[in-house]
């Protein structure tokens, strides 16, 4: 069907319409041949282990057992890629990181999160953009944005939505007593083949100096753009372009994604009879709780997926998390 339609002589006439449609085109492609990969690596050990009865050779064995166990992983990435079949799930997307309750601390937090994923997107090799940085006065930042654009990034960061709860002993704090921080994460889809006019007349733009502890991620200039949605109260940064008309650009792209995500969403709750709530950056919608003391424990409030290695955890490894949030979705959704 995409092939069929992708023939059509009238299509590049769009030409982000035509570049989407030809990249699901190629990731179906490449789903296939994966698996027409996978069938014949498998007919071919089964062949090899059918002649190997024949010989006596540890050697032999142990070689057929080694290309199983790589079939193995490779089949197993296959299945969790099978599992990212939501409507959203093949996008690139926007991440945003908002501090909650707590202050000085919270901003701290923020920032912890935001090296806990970007250290995560350079373990997996996925592409990304700080298109926004906003630092805190004292410590830590007041927000950031990050795109992420690489195969299903929406997919894959879906589970992180919500909010991230830390109790640690406060740097921040003269009497070094415990301190609750929370966090917000929002994910929002990048659709290419999605038409939305976003009418300037209701966007307030504003210039100001970039800033910011961004490190290699900011380009410190006096060109940062930041658009607000009057009728929404959305609003987007940009301060990584070298000029303030590419910051344009990029703002507005990101405005006009964060609008039309919450139009669309305010539609699927009038559709599902229910009322939209944004919920409190508090206690009651959290998803995962890290405590650096009087323990250390990660724990997803969804999954119970637990670890006792917090160090690692905001250093990035954050892969069971993801894998064992899409497994029990999946598994939801089969019951």
């Amino acid at each position: 069907m995409l092939e069929k339609d992708s023939s059509d002589p009238d299509l590049w006439n769009n030409q982000e319409k035509a570049q989407s449609m030809m990249k699901k085109i190629g990731n179906i492609r490449d789903l296939l041949n994966s698996w027409n990969e996978v069938s014949q690596t498998c007919n071919d050990l089964a062949e090899l282990y059918e002649m190997s009865k024949d010989e006596d050779s540890a050697e032999l064995t142990a070689s057929i057992e080694s290309d199983v166990a790589a079939l193995k992983a490779r089949i197993e990435e296959m299945e969790f890629k099978k599992m990212l079949n939501g409507p959203d799930d093949a996008c690139n997307c926007l991440l945003t990181l908002h501090p909650g309750a707590g202050g000085t601390e919270a901003q701290d937090w923020a920032l912890m999160l935001f090296r806990m994923y970007t250290h995560f997107f350079e373990r997996e090799k996925m592409d990304f953009k700080v298109v926004d940085f906003q630092e805190a006065e004292d410590a830590g930042l007041k927000s950031a944005t990050i795109e992420v654009t690489c195969e299903n990034a929406y997919g894959l960061l879906r589970s992180e939505i919500g909010v991230h709860r830390l109790v640690r002993i406060s740097p921040f704090d003269a009497n070094a007593r415990r301190h609750t921080s929370f966090c917000a994460l929002y994910l929002y889809p990048e659709h290419d083949d999605v038409e939305f006019d976003l009418d300037m007349a209701d966007v307030r733009v504003d210039t100001y100096r970039s800033s910011g502890a961004g490190g290699q991620y900011i380009n410190k200039t006096d060109s940062a753009v930041r658009m607000t949605h009057l009728p929404t109260g959305i609003m987007a940064s940009c301060q990584t372009e070298r000029s303030q008309i590419q910051n344009r650009e990029t703002c507005y792209k990101m405005l006009k994604v964060m609008v039309q995500e919450h139009y669309r969403l305010e539609e699927e709750a009038k559709r599902d009879a229910r009322m939209a709530e944004k919920k409190k950056v508090e206690w009651g919608s959290q998803i995962r709780s890290y405590v650096l003391q009087p323990y250390q424990l990660v724990k997803d409030l969804r999954t119970n997926v637990e670890t006792s290695d917090t160090a690692g955890v905001l250093d990035g490894k954050i892969k069971p998390f993801i894998n064992a949030y899409l497994l029990s979705t999946s598994e939801a959704e089969k019951a």
